[in-house]
């Protein structure tokens, strides 16, 4: 296996925290959108006293956007013990999910279908997001679309980006997520399965504690339409 440029590139010190969260995440567990992922998804979190805590190991079985937000809130959580993030009391139960749909605050748009994440990013300013896969970094949260569809009609996968390997000629791109069948864990599939890529960045923690509209009526929206690439892009922030 040949490394490729990503992994031979310096990682920003938050991916290099991303990683550690990634690492200390369980292994497996089967992969499952059912009620009762998305109560052990609620019971995982917690927020008493001020503090942000995550016991991903409750987190079972799990799916792919919940394994990402999880790895987003051990973030959080490890900042916040390190004395490194303040995160106001107003912010901590905005951040608990529990079953808001798409769309509607922080982790109703961390799950909506199309651009979830990026769209968060954008609106809070926690991090660029890029389409461009030279200038991803292990670490980087990533929606990967496996079709041209976007929302209603997407197929998709969030994850977090490890790097780049050549196998047999072939580029291949790894990634971190919650998998179909087993759950948690790494997978590595050819570069050329993949339609789309949309990367975020997280560099900026603090602007968790920032307000939101209740409800982002684009990422609403995507329940039941699909989006153009020029509409994903500019509702990301991100301009040609």
């Amino acid at each position: 296996m040949k490394p490729a440029r990503a992994e031979e590139s310096s990682v920003p010190p938050l991916n290099g925290i991303v990683l550690e969260a990634v690492r200390a995440m369980p292994r497996e567990g089967v992969y499952s959108t059912s009620t009762t992922a998305n109560r052990a998804l609620r019971e995982a979190v917690g927020t008493s006293g001020g503090i942000l805590s995550v016991n991903s190991s409750m987190a079972i079985p799990s799916y792919c956007s919940e394994a990402t937000y999880l790895v987003f809130l051990k973030v959080l959580s490890k900042l916040q013990a390190d004395h490194q993030l303040v995160i106001l009391p107003g912010t901590l139960p905005a951040l608990r999910p529990s079953g808001q749909p798409d769309g509607t605050g922080i982790w109703g748009r961390w799950n909506a279908n199309g651009p979830g994440t990026a769209r968060l990013f954008y609106e809070l300013g926690l991090g660029p997001n890029f389409t461009d896969l030279s200038h991803a970094r292990p670490g980087d949260f990533l929606k990967l679309f496996w079709n041209d569809g976007i929302g209603a009609s997407e197929h998709g996968h969030s994850v977090i980006f490890l790097g780049n390997e050549i196998r047999g000629g072939v580029g291949y791109l790894r990634f971190w997520s919650s998998n179909i069948p087993a759950g948690y864990g790494e997978k590595s599939v050819p570069v050329t399965r993949i339609h789309r890529m949309l990367f975020s960045r997280l560099e900026n923690p603090e602007a968790v504690n920032r307000s939101l509209p209740h409800s982002d009526g684009y990422l609403s929206s995507l329940e039941h339409r699909s989006s153009s690439i020029a509409e994903m892009e500019r509702q990301c922030g991100i301009f040609r």
